[in-house]
């Protein structure tokens, strides 16, 4: 990492660090491994003060590694995160452009120092430089408030700490000029509260290392097609996981534009929550009740709306092209996201779980995406206590034991295949209860391989009864391989 001064915020604690001193030994530890740790901090600290703060990361990191919760060791490795953090935010476009860096989050950076400054409050709560070290952690994600009450806090403890009170003086400094606030009376409404990609009255803003500020959902759309800065084309190493929400300027819009904020904010909601008979559709293949299955997300359009999907119910819908007619088939599945990771990419590796299904009554385009209007499905079961349901439910016991009886040969005939082992093992833990006649036959079909039209035809059907039968069949023409999807 190249040399550079840190910028005149609350750097009180990242000037230096902590050498460690020989001869405190650990009672715990024997003198070769405490004299490697030694040699592990001062490989770090050289590092440090050179600038090269990936590296002392990794030498504080390998010291932690052995020997975890030393106060030395985080202290200064948060001051190396800390730092870090600080190189990448107020990193120069210029210097972006000519030099592109991959894999280095400032707000990840600054979530690690903070991580390590926490602990290191708890050890040792009569720090000043600890203090100082939470709060600068805190001040690079804009919790200018929380790092404020961190610096009270410290002063409580050291109330003479000429650091602290520089840094309490400083922050209140950088706070002051943040929300722009003026003796004039409120801001009048302009375009400097637009957000540049929608036009609209920013919502719940960020602010780019580069300085230019967007709506979070905007920003994250546009990225969607490339890792630049819509304005400047500054490389961004952020991400939707890890990027804070500019409070500061959030705050300010929503105190002088009540009314048209809170009209962005029922925007924004009808967009994650779309409601109980609302869907956005995922198009890609059938999928019937009680399947679980990973997924990765890489397309634009989708990357949206799983973002969207995550701020909201974690639910959507799995449908496919009807081969038979060229357009969206009629029926499908409702799904939820179990988990969920953004990749470094800008791709998510998603797993789902298959719940309900539905009609499409009608559908459109929503960004890029589908959403559909929909009728949920559910077979037409016979009332309790009638000798129809009778005759369902000991169809379900019998299906049930032939389906335990089948996955037991699978289980054996597949003794040294590992894969295909845990493939039965979660197709086995998915099994619902067999009061519920009409979820059991969808996880029965689940045992076998299927081709797209035959899981179609399955959830068209309202019969349970058709659909036990059906998935039996199924079981008898997998018997030979004992296959699983």
């Amino acid at each position: 990492m190249a040399s550079q001064s840190p910028p005149s915020s609350l750097d009180h604690a990242l000037r230096d660090v902590d050498d460690y001193v020989l001869e405190n030994g650990s009672e715990d530890l024997s003198r070769d491994t405490f004299h490697y740790i030694y040699e592990l901090v001062q490989n770090g600290n050289a590092a440090f003060r050179e600038n090269r703060m990936e590296e002392a990361i990794n030498f504080y990191s390998r010291a932690n590694n052995i020997k975890s919760g030393d106060p030395i060791i985080l202290s200064n490795r948060s001051a190396a995160y800390i730092r870090m953090s600080q190189y990448f935010t107020h990193r120069t476009p210029s210097s972006s452009e000519r030099r592109p860096l991959s894999g280095l989050d400032p707000a990840i950076l600054a979530e690690l120092g903070l991580k390590d400054a926490e602990k290191l409050v708890d050890l040792q709560s009569n720090s000043a430089k600890s203090y100082l070290l939470k709060a600068n952690a805190l001040l690079l994600s804009e919790k200018y408030e929380k790092a404020r009450d961190v610096i009270l806090s410290g002063l409580q403890v050291d109330p003479f700490s000429n650091s602290l009170q520089a840094s309490l003086q400083n922050l209140e400094r950088l706070s002051s000029s943040s929300t722009g606030k003026s003796t004039h009376g409120q801001p009048e409404r302009n375009d400097d509260f637009d957000c540049t990609l929608c036009l609209k009255l920013l919502y719940e803003p960020v602010t780019t290392p580069c300085g230019h500020s967007f709506c979070r959902s905007c920003l994250f759309q546009s990225m969607d097609c490339g890792n630049r800065c819509p304005l400047c084309r500054t490389v961004l190493f952020i991400s939707p996981r890890t990027c804070s929400i500019s409070v500061t300027l959030k705050n300010i819009i929503q105190k002088n534009f009540p009314e048209e904020y809170a009209e962005r904010k029922q925007e924004h909601d009808g967009l994650v929550n779309v409601g109980v008979d609302l869907l956005p559709l995922f198009v890609m293949d059938v999928v019937i009740p009680c399947q679980r299955f990973p997924l990765n997300i890489f397309e634009a359009r989708y990357r949206l709306m799983v973002r969207r999907i995550m701020e909201g119910n974690h639910r959507m819908g799995m449908a496919v092209i009807d081969s038979s007619t060229g357009s969206l088939a009629e029926f499908a599945c409702e799904v939820e996201i179990t988990e969920c990771e953004p990749l470094p990419d800008g791709r998510f590796y998603i797993e789902i779980e298959s719940r309900r299904r539905f009609r499409i009554i009608r559908s459109w385009d929503q960004d890029g995406y589908r959403v559909a209007e929909v009728e949920w499905i559910q077979d037409i079961m016979p009332p309790e206590g009638t000798r129809e349901r009778e005759i369902l439910q000991e169809l379900t016991s019998n299906a049930a034991e032939s389906a335990r009886s089948w996955i037991g040969r699978a289980k054996e005939a597949a003794r040294h295949d590992q894969r295909r082992l845990e493939k039965l093992a979660s197709v086995e833990v998915m099994m619902p209860s067999l009061r519920d006649p009409e979820r059991f036959s969808f996880w029965l079909a689940t045992l076998s391989n299927r081709r797209p039209s035959e899981r179609l035809d399955l959830l068209r059907i309202r019969d349970t009864t058709e659909r036990i039968r059906r998935g039996l069949i199924f079981l008898r023409q997998e018997e030979q391989g004992c296959r699983i999807q």
